[in-house]
């Protein structure tokens, strides 16, 4: 179960493109209560499904500092919640449909080597290609990976060579590294694992500073990822690489009504929460360097389950 332990208060290339059905509007303002003005911009990223809900704050300051980068935290530091008014209007799945919402960082679940290799197969994997912007995914589940202005599907772009990139290895680190963070999130929200699949989009991003040449590369957006990707139930970022060290800015805001509150990242932190509009969140703008993580989401609905990626 939740408790509180801290202070609180994909895309298949350039062929496809669709309309992600917009949210509702009174739900998703009901998530930015307090004195914030909000303004509901609704953009499709043509071919990825990612829809971005843009909002203009009062201020943008950070009020609060969750977890410093310098900090190791030897078990989960929890922070509770209240959940939205939004689930009353979802499906709901027993065993695995938020009763408590709430967010949470973990260091003690994947070590800094592992972050580090699977860095560098971010790494190797992106080289194949990169958004001409600041911001680039690379998708091992779907194949999708950012090149130029619009993805490609690197399982066929690529061929055979792909083995010459990736190993069994790296995909075995992948999945184990999936599973741990899976059962993380059970243990911390009370849930039956066994009722939590895998979603789309799960995917590496790599974010500099270049300046964004689409809107694929308009990363620091807020929104809310259960109006922005419809599937999602459980969010977490494995962090990379380490802030103010490898990169400046980067730093995962939760955008609430009487405060911003920061995660900063570290190589081998797991940040998770509810994916509900009581995390309305954000990314900071990249100011210098290069700031790698990988998110993978969770769905309560196992017809928007997927499988884990393996090399074809």
């Amino acid at each position: 179960m939740v408790q509180r332990r801290g202070k609180s208060s994909t895309p298949e290339s350039s062929v496809i493109e669709k309309k992600i059905k917009r949210g509702n509007a009174q739900r998703q303002a009901s998530a930015w209560r307090g004195s914030q003005t909000v303004l509901f911009v609704c953009v499709a990223l043509a071919g990825c499904g990612i829809v971005g809900w843009l909002y203009l704050s009062q201020t943008d300051d950070i009020t609060e500092t969750l977890v410093s980068r310098s900090e190791v935290l030897s078990q989960p530091r929890i922070f509770t919640v209240q959940c939205s008014d939004d689930y009353e209007n979802y499906k709901r799945f027993p065993g695995c449909t938020p009763q408590k919402c709430g967010r949470a960082v973990a260091d003690n679940v994947v070590t800094r080597e592992e972050a580090h290799t699977l860095k560098r197969l971010a790494e190797r994997g992106l080289s194949l290609g990169g958004s001409d912007g600041g911001a680039s995914i690379l998708d091992l589940h779907s194949g999708a990976l950012s090149m130029g202005k619009k993805f490609v599907n690197i399982y066929r772009y690529f061929g055979d060579q792909i083995r010459d990139i990736f190993s069994e290895e790296d995909f075995e680190l992948y999945r184990d590294v999936r599973g741990r963070i899976q059962t993380l999130i059970a243990e911390t929200f009370g849930l039956n694992s066994s009722h939590m699949y895998l979603t789309k989009p799960t995917f590496f991003s790599r974010i500099n500073s270049t300046a964004p040449k689409t809107t694929h590369d308009e990363y620091w957006h807020p929104h809310v990822d259960k109006v922005t990707y419809g599937s999602f139930d459980y969010t977490s970022l494995l962090y990379l690489s380490d802030y103010g060290a490898e990169f400046g800015g980067g730093r995962f805001v939760f955008m609430d009504s009487n405060a911003n509150r920061t995660v900063e990242p570290r190589a081998g932190r797991v940040s998770f929460f509810s994916s509900g509009s009581e995390n309305l969140h954000r990314v900071e703008k990249v100011t210098w360097g290069t700031r790698y993580a990988i998110t993978v989401s969770f769905t309560c609905d196992p017809e928007h389950a997927i499988a884990n990626p393996a090399l074809p």
